[in-house]
């Protein structure tokens, strides 16, 4: 069955419970983004999330449940979907989520990987911080100011950078899409948000979300930038965020799952497609066109991060042009 609308009165608390519980995924608040349903079984706690595309449902993660439910709660999801007469493809896998798939019989394959920075003695001190540091203070020398805000009365400025952001960016450059999160909605007051101001003028934002399981912090999720602002404004916002969060104590800061990206063979997984593998690694080689990986990786590695994490997807009786073009039309991913 599908979990009710997470929105409504008494659902809130029972979804966001299992996700403190059960979520090792560092991208797992983004299980919420409005759109998304969720399956539930009789008998097990948690939940899987989905999206509907024609003849296939587009898995987010793993099941979100305990360990030694996961592979039931899993498979039942599977046998509703096949009674529906849809296939799985489950996206943003982490490799525990990878390998259970593997072992209930879907192709999987390593398409990507996320980054994250471990707080604890970060600091941005040292020569390999130099370029950044630069960064930063130019921004702030052509008057940048960074605050926390509440989204709900930023709106209209969030709303003006995303306008210009979108317009700038041009046809052949897209943004993932289900693999982010959003400002707003009934989830907001979990989030962080972050605006840079100059002159009094909004330039850029980023949102952070909440992150459970063995590296609780916070994720560095949807950012934003006005085309014509200074150099190094999304680095000093970020910045800031990282002083106000080591401050209240989180111990992680993740960057997400970036596609095409920290590819390694002693990733693969027996069930792995080669073909698959192959257009990956193309995708890696000559896809920035399409996608800009590379240009997220230099900004995610200025940060130097502490753990690079393999991310897979998962095809359900196999790889299909079907599979692969529910996957571009949900996620955006090319």
């Amino acid at each position: 069955m599908k979990v009710p609308d997470p929105t409504q009165p008494g659902v809130h608390s029972a979804t966001l419970s299992a996700l403190e519980l059960y979520a090792d995924n560092p991208s797992a608040f983004l299980v919420l983004n409005r759109g998304n349903e969720y399956f539930t079984a009789a008998g097990l706690e948690g939940f899987v999330c989905y999206r509907p595309h024609g003849r296939r449902w587009i898995q987010f993660g793993g099941p979100f449940t305990d360990a030694p439910h996961r592979k039931e709660l899993q498979a039942r999801f599977l046998e509703h979907a096949h009674g529906s007469g849809r296939r799985v493809v489950a996206v943003q896998l982490q490799r525990e989520d990878a390998e259970l798939c593997a072992e209930l019989g879907l192709t999987v394959n390593q398409v990507g990987a996320s980054y994250a920075v471990e707080l604890t003695d970060f600091s941005l001190r040292g020569k390999r911080f130099v370029r950044l540091r630069n960064k930063i203070s130019r921004a702030h020398r052509a008057g940048l100011e960074v605050s926390e805000v509440d989204a709900e009365k930023f709106a209209d400025d969030i709303g003006a950078i995303d306008a210009r952001w979108l317009r700038e960016k041009g046809r052949h450059v897209k943004e993932l899409t289900f693999l982010i999160g959003e400002v707003g909605g009934p989830w907001q007051p979990l989030r962080k948000l972050f605006v840079g101001k100059i002159d009094g003028t909004a330039v850029g934002y980023v949102s952070y979300a909440p992150a459970y399981g063995s590296r609780p912090g916070w994720l560095h999720d949807l950012s934003r930038r006005l085309p014509d602002c200074p150099p190094g404004v999304m680095e000093a916002i970020n910045s800031h965020a990282i002083d106000r969060v080591r401050e209240l104590g989180a111990p992680w800061l993740h960057f997400g799952f970036t596609p095409f990206t920290g590819l390694d063979d002693a990733h693969r997984l027996p069930t792995a497609s080669r073909a698959a593998a192959r257009i990956v690694r193309l995708m890696a080689d000559h896809g920035d066109r399409v996608y800009p990986a590379k240009s997220q990786l230099e900004y995610k590695s200025k940060w130097c991060p502490t753990a690079v994490l393999p991310e897979y997807f998962a095809f359900d009786g196999g790889i299909s042009p079907r599979s692969l073009w529910s996957v571009v039309r949900v996620t955006n991913i090319v």
